[in-house]
């Protein structure tokens, strides 16, 4: 898995916020949606592409520029040459388990701050671990959570918008601690609701029994309820499974899976095929 000191950060590119939205309501975790536009016109970026983020913090130690990846979170296009480019971003803060201090993310909260106009340096573009698979008939596994939601909005868009005639299944399981932040897949922003009217997709949900006590996401639950028809997916040759989300969500996922295939050692073995197939990818923060 690829660091990111392992990214170039030498050439970067202005970008400027053409508009900012938060997705969320204000009682819950916000998540801002940016649009922006790239200014040199030979920036370009794809779908299976992310770009970078360069932030300039002053700390205790000094100025420390922060460095942070973002998958695109729909169809970049181009106009009078310059790229647009959709992001999601997740305000963040965390509590130092030594101190007990409050510390807010350098690069989210910087990009939530952001108004219509503003200009941030970006890097890129960079390879992303997912890739569209040329076999029209292979199964699609897609897990995400929270703002791993992006990567794989902009793949639907693309397989159907302007791939085309997909033959295989794409099952989408996406997990928020509500309903409430169900990203793209709600009443207020469901785009992604557009393609349940296609044959061969299908989308579903899995958030908190409880979430105002912070109850863990149901993702295995929700993994489990279709467990026939992923057990059929995985035994396939030609499935791809990609997961984007929390580190936590690994073990959910590697708990479900091993209950779908009958024990930890079935599903440790197909993990593995997966992976030396490149069939197995994930970006996990």
């Amino acid at each position: 898995m690829a660091n990111l000191t392992d990214y170039n950060t030498d050439v970067t590119y202005r970008a400027t916020v053409l508009k900012t939205d938060r997705l969320t309501p204000p009682d819950t975790e916000e998540v801002r949606e940016i649009q922006l536009e790239v200014d040199d016109p030979s920036f370009s970026c794809q779908v299976d592409q992310s770009f970078g983020v360069m932030v300039k913090s002053n700390n205790e130690f000094g100025n420390e520029w922060h460095h942070r990846l973002y998958s695109v979170a729909d169809l970049p296009s181009k106009k009078k040459d310059k790229t647009r480019l959709t992001m999601l971003v997740k305000r963040c803060s965390y509590v130092d388990e030594f101190s007990g201090e409050l510390y807010h993310g350098a690069a989210s909260n910087y990009l939530c701050d952001r108004h219509k106009g503003d200009a941030i340096t970006i890097t890129g573009p960079h390879k992303l671990p997912f890739q569209i698979p040329e076999d029209k008939t292979a199964d699609l596994l897609l897990i995400g959570m929270g703002t791993g939601i992006a990567p794989f909005r902009a793949f639907v868009k693309h397989i159907y918008n302007e791939v085309g005639d997909w033959k295989g299944k794409i099952r989408l399981f996406y997990g928020a601690r509500s309903g409430l932040e169900l990203l793209y897949l709600n009443d207020k922003d469901g785009d992604l609701t557009n393609y349940y009217d296609e044959a061969t997709f299908k989308a579903f949900h899995a958030v908190s029994p409880r979430p105002e006590w912070s109850d863990p996401i149901a993702l295995d639950a929700a993994l489990e309820g279709r467990a026939e028809e992923i057990r059929e997916m995985l035994e396939k040759s030609n499935t791809y499974v990609y997961v984007a989300g929390y580190e936590r969500v690994l073990d959910k996922l590697d708990k479900a899976f091993g209950n779908i295939l009958g024990s930890e050692e079935n599903w440790n073995t197909r993990k593995a095929e997966l992976s030396a197939g490149n069939k197995w990818a994930e970006i996990i923060y």
